[in-house]
């Protein structure tokens, strides 16, 4: 007898077969998954029906509620485990775009994007009006053209990285190269050691790439590398994502020590480290690089689209030869390459030196940002001189609720992303919200929505 002549059955989802869209019905049941994921009415960590059960209830085929399980799965909303069934993830993602509903932005961490625009604009009006624009629409070589990895050298040398052209490769933006990495360098299976909040995108890229991320306990200085150690003989950990400057989303930066510290865990250990480093201080002021102290076996990740211009989808990477090769083929398989459009645009604000001056402007912004914001937020946090594109307030017992809580924030004309959709695993503690300064369209926007935040929120 089908489970639908039960009223009572127990169900963790129970879609009306009625209400469902018009279309082919596994869209229709995909898209009525992916609105109850979220908007919260299915929360993270919840066991969805198995599909045999799912599909009496609904009096409909079986492969029909596969393939709208499997458009979900794509999307990373759900993922399966072999012999438990599939799970609603504990992150819906996070899409890099802003709403375009009056909302004030305080989520998609862009960095300050109205500073430094006009002098993007003219950059590309320069390039495509060489007599050489035309190349620029052809394949070429797959690592960037050599006078982009010249910019490349040009660029990572301000980050404190020194290394020749031939280990630098230009890719469609830092998401690309981590994305790239985790299918190329690593293999389904493997073991990634990361921090207990981290970058949204990564976890959910992890989950369709069959790679298994393993929080890692830290401290105010970063993650812990006793717990390193630990972890990385308990689980067979291969490799470690770590952010050293103002990480996303906690806004820790590293101090020279702790990253001495881990560098000699993940040398001992012979972990492949994926180092992803975005800051706009300037080159007096940067710290030794992980790279620098891990050249054999780090991957340096620059992001340079986050500080000048999101919309350049080309960064540099620097990769060790004990994985070059595996990188830079699944470059050319994932997306052949970086846009030499992109490229150049970028090569053309590097060398020319106007990246230079529009990161000295965004971090006048972002000094700017911070101190409105401790006004508004009663607190005072320095971050070792590291300029913040975002901060974070603390939502003690929030675990679990994100969902609800952004919803919150909507109702009161902020959009704003809840550490939720950073954990690793559900339940984390010490909950609280990443607040991007950056994004809201200049201080008095800025002003506005951190006080409408603030209200939200009940804080003193």
């Amino acid at each position: 007898m089908p489970v639908n002549s039960f009223e009572s059955y127990p169900m963790s989802w129970r879609p009306v077969r009625t209400a469902l869209g018009p279309g082919p019905l596994y869209l229709a049941l995909a898209a009525a998954l992916e609105h109850d994921v979220r908007t919260g009415v299915l929360p993270p960590g919840t066991r969805l029906p198995p599909q045999r059960e799912l599909a009496d209830f609904l009096d409909i085929d079986f492969t029909t509620v596969t393939r709208a399980y499997g458009v979900c799965r794509a999307k990373g909303l759900v993922y399966g485990v072999t012999g438990r069934g599939t799970f609603v993830s504990a992150v819906p993602g996070i899409t890099e775009s802003a709403d375009d509903d009056g909302l004030i932005d305080l989520g998609v961490v862009q960095s300050f994007p109205e500073v430094g625009a006009a002098a993007v604009v003219a950059a590309a009006q320069k390039v495509l009006s060489r007599e050489t624009a035309r190349r620029l629409f052809s394949y070429g070589d797959r690592d960037g053209l050599m006078r982009h990895r010249a910019a490349g050298r040009h660029w990572l040398a301000r980050c404190g990285v020194d290394a020749p052209e031939d280990c630098i490769a230009v890719f469609p933006g830092v998401q690309g190269a981590i994305s790239t990495a985790l299918l190329s360098v690593f293999g389904v299976g493997d073991a990634i050691a990361v921090d207990a909040f981290t970058y949204a995108n990564l976890l959910a890229f992890a989950r369709l790439a069959g790679v298994r991320l393993v929080p890692v306990e830290g401290d105010a200085h970063g993650m812990n590398p006793e717990k390193l150690d630990e972890v990385a003989v308990r689980h067979g950990v291969r490799g470690a994502f770590l952010m050293p400057n103002c990480a996303n989303p906690t806004t820790l930066t590293m101090t020279e020590r702790r990253k001495d510290e881990l560098a000699e865990v993940a040398s001992r250990r012979r972990l492949v480290v994926l180092e992803d480093d975005a800051s706009l201080r300037q080159p007096s002021q940067r710290r030794k690089t992980l790279f620098s102290r891990l050249p054999e076996s780090t991957v340096y990740l620059s992001g340079t689209t986050r500080l000048l211009a999101p919309g350049l989808r080309a960064t540099y990477v620097c990769a060790p030869e004990s994985v070059r090769d595996r990188f830079l083929a699944g470059l050319h398989h994932a997306a052949i390459k970086a846009s030499p459009l992109d490229a150049e645009i970028l090569g053309e604000l590097v060398l020319s030196g106007e990246a230079e001056s529009i990161l000295s402007a965004k971090a006048i912004e972002a000094a700017k940002a911070d101190r409105l914001f401790d006004g508004i937020f009663g607190c005072e946090c320095a971050g070792d001189g590291e300029p913040r594109l975002f901060r974070t307030v603390p939502l003690p017992g929030t675990s679990g609720r994100g969902q609800e809580i952004e919803r919150q924030c909507r109702a009161a004309g902020v959009r704003v992303f809840h550490s939720d959709r950073f954990a690793v695993v559900r339940g984390a503690k010490d909950a609280f919200l990443r607040v991007s300064v950056s994004s809201a369209g200049g201080m008095s926007r800025l002003k506005r929505g951190l006080k409408a935040l603030h209200n939200a929120m009940c804080l003193p």
